[in-house]
């Protein structure tokens, strides 16, 4: 069975760097034709698409957040991480990591979903 789990700090002060690690159990990260993905919902909000990491390493962000969002992976403890950088009271939301089949929106498996968030 698949599982994935957020863990990370649930309050960041604005301008720090936000780390999230997604521990998955029941399926290898770097299996091929699977994608493992970040989004967020804001309050109030829909659900925003952060980036993903393939099976074979590559990432791919969303254009708006690209620029301070860093996704990468240990595959020796088959969890994957995401860093925001220089948070600011925007990026408080509720943090999911969830698998996707490549080529796909198929998200068949979601972790609980962490709240961050940022705040002096």
């Amino acid at each position: 069975q698949v599982q994935l789990q957020e863990s990370g700090p649930g309050l960041v002060e604005p301008s720090q760097t936000l780390s999230l690690t997604c521990s998955v159990s029941g399926f290898s990260i770097a299996t091929n034709y699977y994608y493992w993905t970040w989004i967020r919902q804001a309050p109030g909000k829909g659900l925003e698409s952060i980036g993903l990491i393939n099976g074979d390493g590559s990432t791919y962000y969303n254009p708006s957040l690209k620029s301070h969002t860093v996704i990468s992976r240990d595959t020796s403890k088959n969890q994957f991480t995401l860093q925001v950088i220089s948070v600011s009271p925007e990026d408080t939301a509720v943090y999911f990591c969830a698998r996707g089949v490549a080529f796909t929106d198929d998200l068949g498996y979601w972790g609980q979903g962490i709240q961050v968030t940022v705040s002096p």
